[in-house]
């Protein structure tokens, strides 16, 4: 199990707190395949939420449920209150939600600096004639935005690389930079899916601290896809398991550790 230092200290904000995210008998199809299967759960302001499962079980499908990339044909989203139409992932990206990826999708050629930049587009307002021409309010706007920008790089501590393109960068420091990226977006509920994948010991930890960081220090609603157990019972207030499409558990991690169902289908079967 990874040691993160402020897992001592977590508390279950999903009991208290008001619902940000609410998603009502979720179905999702792919043909005649079922990906999501009458799925309903809430996203509390300011938890770290998981979702859990084997593989196959349908995480990352429910994740591009939540972001709006797939549409479900059953089921409802209510976002702050108010039931969320069909929309566009950009439209979905304008209320307040931005994720990473499970294979890291950056820009190789672009320097961390301007990789990050690109979080920040949903906040420009100017004219493309005047971003090019970078003249008046383009300017002052870039300014400003680059003053976050800068912000965020001192936050996740990656100033002596912030002007390296991302293709020289090692894995970890890649994920770093995702991480980085979704945050100049500002968001409400930030998704990460497995942030910890492919990252040794050392880089966990670094990631795990980050996270609780981002939630703690921004208050922002976090969203979890991990296959690490360690990581998920370190962070989370809260965890959902999902298996072959269905929900079958969800509650505490203490909760779901204590699951039955959960021990058969994803812990490994439980011994006397």
């Amino acid at each position: 199990m990874i040691a993160t230092p402020a897992a001592e200290f977590s508390t279950d904000k999903g009991a208290t707190r008001p619902v940000l995210m609410d998603l009502k008998n979720i179905t999702l199809r792919f043909g005649g395949v079922v990906a999501i299967k009458d799925i309903s759960f809430d996203i509390r302001e300011g938890e770290i939420r998981a979702i859990i499962g084997p593989n196959g079980a349908g995480k990352s499908s429910m994740l591009n449920v939540i972001s709006g990339f797939y549409v479900p044909q059953q089921g409802e989203i209510w976002f702050e209150g108010q039931k969320r139409p069909p929309m566009k992932p950009y439209q979905v990206a304008r209320l307040g939600l931005a994720r990473t990826f499970q294979n890291i999708a950056l820009f190789d050629g672009m320097s961390v600096l301007d990789n990050i930049m690109t979080g920040r587009l949903n906040k420009m307002k100017s004219s493309l004639f005047s971003q090019a021409l970078w003249w008046g309010p383009a300017e002052r706007e870039e300014v400003e935005n680059r003053a976050q920008v800068e912000k965020i790089i001192d936050f996740l501590e990656i100033q002596n690389i912030r002007k390296t393109p991302v293709g020289r960068l090692p894995y970890g420091l890649k994920k770093r930079v995702e991480l980085a990226r979704a945050l100049a977006a500002e968001p409400r509920i930030l998704l990460l899916d497995e942030p910890m994948a492919g990252m040794n010991v050392e880089e966990k930890e670094d990631m795990c601290r980050f996270i609780l960081d981002v939630n703690d220090e921004f208050g922002t609603t976090i969203v979890l896809i991990e296959h690490d157990m360690g990581v998920v019972m370190d962070l989370s207030d809260r965890v959902v398991v999902m298996d072959y499409g269905r929900k079958i558990g969800d509650g505490t991690p203490d909760e779901v550790r204590a699951n039955p169902e959960v021990i058969s289908a994803y812990l490994g079967v439980a011994h006397e």
